[in-house]
């Protein structure tokens, strides 16, 4: 992580990545960006639908390929890019038919690797596979939920699940979350951690940093009067005044309260449920 002298008051605590040692290009793969406005919260008509989003300094879109379907051909890691759309680091790869591609860097990922997707090399970091075929208490990322749909799961910075478990036509994966789930043994992952873990380190310093990032201020509920909020009124500093902590429509959020849906088609593919508050460590 890099720091700063404390000039302001803002910036004593201020900390950012150090892209210097890990990004290699500066500038994006033209042929695979593209512009656009983003939503940022509004709908069609302009109004706020999402609250907290808007503003923000202005993106350019990196076509991230998820699918992965080029199996068998091996590809070599031109750079290490950094991209703005996601917290993770991103790497330029050239496949030996010329073909380039943005694919999600994992941890040790550096320029001159070799990538590639197919059932039958090695399973070592940075290799794309069937989960069928990677042992068991190996981590993975860029996970597919169905086959052939592409990468779903594990994709944020850090990130990884592990394979605990081969179960018939399934693969048991214990998520980021600490939720067992099962997952089709047809699906493909990535094996590794996605890189930049440091991403969860860093400290935004001050509340303009924040707006640069396209997040707009939050107030909360207490602060609030009870028209406005569930946990708004009472004279001075209240507690919420019930048991539950809940968002501005009423419903329960946060402090290890579930919030799932009781009847999801998915159930039947969970097999142990995430832990919540200390019981995760």
């Amino acid at each position: 992580m890099k720091k700063y002298r404390p000039t302001t008051a803002s910036r004593r605590h201020m900390t950012t990545r150090s892209y210097k040692k890990v990004v290699t290009k500066s500038r994006p793969h033209k042929k695979l960006t593209k512009g656009g406005k983003r939503g940022v919260g509004r709908n069609n008509a302009g109004r706020i639908t999402n609250r907290h989003m808007g503003g923000g300094h202005k993106r350019k879109y990196r076509a991230i390929d998820f699918k992965l379907e080029k199996h068998d051909i091996p590809a070599k890691v031109e750079t290490i890019e950094y991209d703005p759309n996601r917290s993770a680091y991103i790497a330029l790869i050239c496949y030996a038919d010329g073909e380039r591609r943005y694919i999600l860097a994992h941890k040790s990922m550096k320029v001159g690797d070799r990538f590639i997707a197919s059932e039958k090399e090695k399973p070592v970091a940075g290799v794309r596979m069937p989960l069928r075929e990677i042992p068991i208490g190996l981590e993975v990322h860029n996970i597919e939920t169905k086959p052939g749909a592409g990468a779903r799961l594990a994709r944020s910075a850090g990130n990884s699940a592990m394979i605990i478990a081969q179960d018939g036509t399934h693969t048991h994966l214990k998520m980021p979350s600490t939720e067992v789930r099962k997952i089709n043994s047809a699906a493909w992952a990535t094996i590794g951690v996605v890189s930049n873990e440091e991403h969860q380190l860093v400290t935004i310093g001050k509340a303009g940093r924040s707006r640069w990032l396209g997040k707009r201020p939050t107030v909360r509920g207490n602060a609030m009067n009870p028209v406005d909020h569930p946990h708004g009124g009472g004279e001075g500093r209240q507690g919420r005044g019930h048991r539950r902590a809940r968002n501005i429509f009423g419903k329960p959020i946060g402090k290890g309260q579930k919030t799932r849906k009781p009847k999801k088609y998915s159930d039947s593919l969970i097999v142990q449920r995430r832990k919540v508050g200390k019981k995760r460590k």
